[in-house]
């Protein structure tokens, strides 16, 4: 047994030649340097100088906060600018939309009045003409069609009326309508199409 242990002795005794001994009062590794390595600007700055720092990066960040909200406020503004203006172009798309369908039904309407002032010996076919003619009428003024009314005597104007016939006459006034040729009709307030009528104009 002892024989064993001094050839294992003899094998691990080459293993510890070059180990060193260390005392641990005397280390090798300066704990000094380590402890005061660099912790950071923030520990090395003064404590004024942090505060003037902190307070300029405050007034950077309420100035740009400040700035954004501007921003977000006129955005919003546009926005709202934009769907206003987009609705109103839309309703005046499909106003005049509908203006444009009935100015083409116009003629049809002009015809059935002069099948309405058409004499006519067959009572129930009159009655019919009158019927459709006045259901017509009734639709188109739900669309909002709206008859310029001239009777004689009405001072011409020209902003709803055409004068076709201007008659030299003393027996009226001068710019006065002596007679209507074909309706005149607004749209919605706006002049669809306006009256011809004949003019009694001051001889010369």
């Amino acid at each position: 047994m002892w024989a064993k242990a001094r050839s294992l002795a003899r094998q691990l005794k080459p293993a510890f030649v070059n180990l060193k001994l260390v005392s641990s009062e005397d280390p090798p590794i300066n704990i000094q340097e380590v402890s005061e390595a660099p912790l950071g600007e923030s520990a090395a700055t003064d404590p004024a100088e942090l505060l003037a720092q902190v307070t300029a990066e405050r007034d950077q960040l309420r100035s740009e906060l400040a700035e954004a909200q501007d921003r977000l406020l006129r955005r919003q503004a546009e926005f709202e600018n934009f769907r206003r203006r987009n609705e109103r172009d839309r309703s005046e798309f499909l106003e005049y939309a509908g203006m444009e369908i009935v100015r083409e039904l116009l003629p049809t309407l002009d015809d059935f009045e002069r099948a309405a002032k058409t004499e006519c010996s067959d009572a129930t076919y009159r009655q019919g003409i009158d019927l459709i003619y006045q259901r017509f009428v009734d639709t188109l003024k739900k669309i909002g069609l709206e008859p310029i009314e001239v009777p004689p005597g009405t001072e011409f104007d020209p902003n709803l009326h055409q004068a076709v016939v201007r008659l030299e006459t003393e027996a009226a006034p001068d710019h006065t309508i002596l007679e209507e040729f074909q309706r005149g009709y607004n749209f919605k307030g706006k002049l669809l199409r306006p009256a011809m009528v004949k003019v009694a104009v001051k001889p010369a």
